[in-house]
């Protein structure tokens, strides 16, 4: 009954049967033969853009843990001079974030390029009130001490009411021919609390959390590091939005203090743009962001973009056996509706979805409209895919919940997304997002070479971030995965490990803590009373939709 009500008040769930993820979202598909997973341009729904459809020849490399990112990151900044270009943009960014063990900020490397003569422009979102647990203070510093060095950032508030900029990256390009520009994608912003590591003890530079999370709180994210022609992509992505001739703010409450601390109001020129890198490696990389429509509108993306959506929803339509997701937030019935459609086409499918355990929140608004939420989509999920469905959170080996920030999806070993947008209606529709789709050309060796039996086979980037990642969450050391190898074992013995943890806690004079740190996930669904209160706010503020009306109406992205 409490599930009926749930699906009733968030959103309801028409049309629930006899139709394929495409028909949910999709518009009508082209079919490409060299990258069938990949949205053609038509498929973008967006003519304003000047990114490629994808790109060829770009080398990928995994960046798991803000620390592993952060290090890279320092590793390129130290590397840029005179002339060369650092383009960032992100949701929000701490000067104080250490980036390195020996001391280096976020703030110190970022100057220190622009103090060497290097472009530095940043771009991040202006924030909510403080008073609601936002940073608007913290993003507004870094802005005045770029500025002093020498760099520019502008505070970015050209979003829907109540909505954010999300996209997290870094663009730098080198003018010597010898350096590899380089481009980072993700879910990690340049904050405080990111640069844990694999060990999940936390990330002493921290920030006000849970208490279900311990003094130091654990954080898990991924990040990719792209090498090759998509650098271009997502430096045209932060020239896009720099570009756009709309006011920052129209609000006068910003646009006054502005002016008395000297922020930049109005963005410089850019440099001019210059050809794209040379192909560097084997991996097909296409960008996908998310964009509302909005008055006025942006000039790239007039009617807005939902190429993450659809992106998500076209790769969906070929999934066979096995999608693997890494989500901060799971927690919309339109997105629930996706992965429920896959699951129903194809009954050997599974689907393994790893959250966090408690939300990063303590808002009485927030709390209860989010856990209304999450509940329905759930419900939605497991409704479709029975036992096939395992929804899973993590602990440290102490016993410490880790938080889950990444937004990570790896579809039968061949198609990946790592990037900024979770799966929620808000970075769906709402918020701007980036996200990197990413197919690898080289195929794997290891059995089974096609697991979905397409003819696509297995290949080497996708499997191995699946890999990584497991091997993480079962406690095990690099190499000792050859039981994870096929996506159906992989499934099982997830399945063992979560069982065996869960009984242990259930009764731990029993023996040693098994290995391994991922248990059942569990949810509180919020008392009736509270349903019906939370439902207007879970739409209006906590999971908004940024799309027209006739697409609403039709259910479609």
């Amino acid at each position: 009954m409490i599930v009926q009500r749930i699906r009733l008040v968030v959103d309801g769930i028409a049309e629930r049967f006899g139709r394929s993820t495409s028909a949910l979202i999709a518009p009508a598909r082209e079919f490409d033969p060299g990258h069938p997973w990949f949205l053609t341009a038509t498929e973008r729904g967006n003519d304003d853009t000047r990114i490629a459809p994808w790109t060829e020849g770009n080398r990928v490399e995994n960046l798991v843990h803000g620390k592993t990112y952060f290090a890279a990151l320092a590793r390129a900044l130290e590397e840029a001079e005179r002339g060369d270009l650092v383009f960032f943009a992100d949701w929000r960014g701490d000067p104080e974030q250490l980036l390195t063990d020996d001391g280096v900020s976020v703030e110190d490397a970022l100057t220190a390029v622009a103090h060497r003569g290097g472009v530095v422009k940043g771009m991040v979102w202006r924030s909510h009130m403080e008073t609601l647990g936002y940073t608007g203070p913290k993003n507004r510093k870094l802005a005045l001490r770029l500025e002093e060095a020498g760099g520019e950032m502008i505070l970015d508030q050209r979003v829907l009411t109540l909505g954010s900029h999300h996209q997290k990256f870094v663009v730098v390009r080198y003018r010597r021919p010898e350096a590899s520009d380089v481009a980072f994608v993700g879910g990690i912003d340049l904050a405080r609390a990111r640069r844990d590591d694999g060990n999940h003890f936390g990330d002493p530079v921290s920030r006000p959390f849970p208490p279900e999370y311990g003094e130091i709180p654990a954080w898990h994210d991924v990040q990719v590091q792209l090498e090759g022609p998509s650098v271009r992509d997502v430096e045209d992505v932060f020239r896009e939005r720099w570009e756009d001739p709309s006011a920052l703010s129209r609000l006068p409450w910003h646009a006054i203090p502005d002016f008395v601390r000297g922020v930049t109001r109005e963005p410089s020129e850019l440099p001019p743009v210059s050809d794209p890198p040379e192909p560097v490696g084997t991996c097909s990389v296409q960008l996908l962001r998310t964009y509302p429509r909005r008055r006025p509108a942006y000039p790239f993306a007039t009617k807005g973009e939902r190429s993450a959506a659809r992106a998500y929803a076209k790769a969906l339509d070929r999934a066979s056996e096995l999608i693997y997701i890494e989500d901060q937030y799971l927690w919309s019935v339109d997105v629930a509706r996706v992965f429920a459609a896959a699951l129903r086409r194809k009954p050997n499918l599974k689907l393994v979805v790893v959250v966090p355990k408690h939300l990063d929140d303590d808002s009485p608004i927030t709390i209860p409209s989010a856990l209304l939420g999450h509940s329905a989509a759930l419900e939605v999920i497991r409704a479709a895919g029975g036992d096939r469905v395992l929804v899973l959170d993590i602990e440290n080996d102490r016993g410490i919940p880790v938080y889950v920030h990444a937004k990570v999806c790896i579809i039968d070993d061949v198609w990946t997304a790592v990037g900024s947008d979770n799966f929620n209606r808000r970075s769906w529709t709402h918020d701007s997002e980036l996200t990197a789709a990413i197919i690898d050309d080289t195929r794997d060796t290891r059995e089974p070479l096609d697991p979905a039996g397409l003819g696509d086979g297995a290949r080497v980037h996708a499997r191995n971030l699946r890999l990584e990642l497991a091997r993480e969450h079962l406690g095990r050391a690099d190499g000792d995965d050859a039981d994870l190898v096929d996506p159906q074992q992989f499934f099982d013995v997830i399945s063992a490990s979560t069982t065996a943890l869960d009984n242990w806690h259930r009764n731990p004079s029993s023996g040693p803590r098994p290995a391994g740190r991922l248990r059942l996930h569990e949810i509180s669904v919020p008392p009736v009373w509270q349903q019906r209160l939370a439902a207007l706010a879970y739409r209006l503020f906590v999971d908004p939709d940024g799309r027209p009306i006739g697409m609403r109406l039709r259910r479609r992205f």
